[in-house]
Parts: C-alpha cells; sequence; structure tokens
C-alpha cells in the first residue's frame, strides 16, 4: 500500500480555549491531505468538475488517539485500503513525529455534480487497483 504524506502547520486557528486543536480541525488536514495525495496521482477535482464528476464523502471512522498544539507540524498520511467501481476506501492517520494523533477510514463515492451517484471513472479504478 503505497503512502501519500502531506505537512500540516497547526496555528491558533486551529486550536480551541485550552491549546488544544480542535477535533473539527483534524477534517480539514484529513481533507487536505487526500486532494493533495489525489493531486499527486494525477486527478485534479477541477477537471473532475469540467466532467461533471465529484468526490463525496460517504462514510468516516475517526479515532482520536492524542492532541496537537499550536506550532505542532504534523504529517498526514493517506493511503488506499480499497477500491470499486463507485467507491474509495482509505486510511488516513495524522502524525506527530512518530506519534499517532488521529486515525480515520474514509470512504468517498463518485457522484455527478448534479448530485445522482456515479461510477469512478477507469483511469482512476487503474490508477489505485491492486497490484497483481
Amino acid at each position: 500500500m503505497t503512502q501519500h504524506h502531506f505537512p500540516v502547520r497547526i496555528y491558533y486557528e486551529d486550536t480551541d480555549f485550552s491549546g488544544n486543536v480542535y477535533h473539527a480541525a483534524y477534517l480539514k488536514f484529513f481533507e487536505r491531505g487526500r486532494t493533495e495525495f489525489l493531486r499527486d496521482a494525477g486527478i485534479h477535482h477541477s477537471e473532475l468538475a469540467e466532467q461533471g464528476l465529484a468526490f463525496a464523502v460517504r462514510s468516516m471512522d475517526i479515532q482520536f488517539d492524542g492532541a496537537a498544539h499550536i506550532d505542532d507540524l504534523l504529517t498526514v498520511v493517506t493511503a488506499v485500503e480499497a477500491i470499486s467501481g463507485a467507491r474509495l476506501t482509505l486510511m488516513q492517520t495524522i502524525l506527530r513525529g512518530e506519534s499517532v494523533l488521529t486515525r480515520a477510514r474514509v470512504v468517498v463515492v463518485a457522484i455527478k455534480t448534479s448530485g445522482a451517484a456515479a461510477r469512478l471513472p477507469k483511469a482512476i479504478l487503474a490508477r489505485f487497483a491492486p497490484e497483481a
């Protein structure tokens, strides 16, 4: 399973009154990691939109194992766990150094920009198909 690494710096705006990263901010970090993972694979949201397609999060299971703090430099690690005709399942982890802070299993689905379900483009299926 090939992993993609994306750095994220924690800013004041990401924290709550306690100085810890607010739990919803991790969703933004995961989203940025997924977007850059796809971009590095040659898949751009703007190009999908031109084809009338988009990705939507179908489900997300998150485990919060530790807290990040202002000025921390984190790494969002993203890897494909599974792919089917319309779904891409990703495992994402947010690390501070070697310490796991947050983990998520994310299922994204292809949709038409009208909101109807769609199949993943063949190029995406081929790009992430398990190696034989």
